[in-house]
């Protein structure tokens, strides 16, 4: 899917600073960019290991 058709999303706990991440999920992959860069690099990362990802992060809670 190309980038600009995707639909990004930015988290409901990000507040106004600017200083967040925006997730896009397509087939397959999840895409991750810099909230500030729109048009800067984006990363791609398998859905099971962007899964295990935020497993992780809910475990250090």
């Amino acid at each position: 899917m190309p980038l600009g058709q995707m639909i990004w999303r930015k988290s409901s706990y990000s507040g106004q600073s600017g200083s967040c991440v925006e997730v896009a999920l397509v087939p397959e992959v999840v895409a991750v960019r810099d909230t500030k860069d729109r048009d800067g690099a984006v990363l791609m990362f398998p859905r099971r290991q962007w899964a295990a990802f935020l497993s992780g992060l809910r475990d250090r809670r």
